[in-house]
């Protein structure tokens, strides 16, 4: 079985102002990769559908949720901030719900077993926004929103979700922390924005804060360490990815020295305990990655390495 690539046109409409780093051209250059490459052949495409309000309340407060749609603005050229470096435009909130909506798409397929793995190709990213907050770019918590749908929808109870963003995952922990259904391993550059996760203490989140210029040697030697006995003794039945690429040497947003080879790596390692565990079920979705040759590259490997044709 070949791999769901799932995005929706909405995400590349969604822009937050010239030279904001988090930009359409993200989308086209992992696309523009995975034909280089000749990865576009070994992927299926879908259209994201929209989450609903329903699926979004599983995660996000009602109030939260209805202060996005009354803020998204209607006109066009018009921007309007719900964070201080996350705003919306006519777009934006139709990017959002697609965005959400490919995460649980994802589940569904993998689920079905009509592919193995999905990898969710969508902007705004998500692992950053909280219960009734949007934060660093993030608006809805799509990885959240698609752990929660499985859990809801499809009875399973054991989940794990694996962040390697160079950024903590501090939205989906808070979503997450003390539900013992879902394990969190977030890894993230200390000291650094959004400056949480170094002190949590909770039975069901493993986080690795690490140093500013953290190679590709010293992340192999903490996941091996802290993240994959304990995903191994979890035994989840899926495993969703918060895929951020954000830490490539590359890659000027933080101050990380990983390369194209150690987000295969990790990737090949997630794809094994999946392959163990979870009958190969993986749903991965975009998070950082700001640098746009580093970003399509990674991506294309983390995709092969998914398939398993590395």
């Amino acid at each position: 079985m070949n791999l769901a690539f799932i995005s929706h046109h909405a995400c590349k409409e969604h822009k937050m102002g010239a030279h904001h780093p988090e930009c359409p051209e993200r989308l086209h250059a992992i696309q523009d990769r995975l034909i280089a490459s000749g990865m576009e052949m070994l992927v299926t495409h879908y259209d994201a559908p929209a989450a609903s309000v329903e699926d979004l309340a599983r995660v996000h407060d009602r109030d939260y949720i209805q202060g996005i749609f009354d803020a998204a603005p209607s006109a066009r050229d018009v921007l309007t901030w719900i964070d201080g470096d996350t705003a919306m435009n006519s777009h934006s909130l139709e990017a959002a719900l697609h965005s959400a909506g490919a995460a649980i798409l994802g589940v569904d397929l993998v689920m079905s077993e009509r592919h193995h793995a999905a990898f969710c190709s969508v902007r705004p990213p998500g692992h950053h926004a909280g219960r009734a907050s949007a934060s660093g770019f993030c608006i809805f918590n799509n990885v959240a929103i698609g752990a929660a749908h499985a859990l809801e929808n499809h009875g399973l109870e054991r989940i794990t979700i694996v962040d390697f963003d160079v950024h903590h995952g501090d939205g989906t922990e808070q979503i997450f922390i003390g539900d013992e259904r879902v394990l969190f391993c977030s890894s993230f550059q200390h000291p650094f924005y959004p400056g949480t996760g170094a002190d949590t203490v909770a039975p069901n989140i493993i986080n690795l804060p690490l140093p500013r210029l953290t190679d590709g040697a010293a992340f192999k030697a903490a996941v091996e360490t802290s993240w994959l006995p304990r995903i191994d003794a979890f035994a989840p039945q899926l495993i969703m990815i918060s895929a951020g690429f954000d830490g490539h040497i590359e890659d000027d947003m933080a101050q990380f020295n990983l390369r194209e080879a150690d987000y295969a790596w990790i990737t090949r390692e997630v794809h094994k305990l999946a392959a163990k565990h979870s009958q190969e079920r993986v749903v991965s979705c975009l998070e950082g990655g700001y640098t746009l040759s580093a970003l399509g590259r990674c991506v294309s490997t983390h995709i092969d390495e998914l398939i398993g044709h590395a």
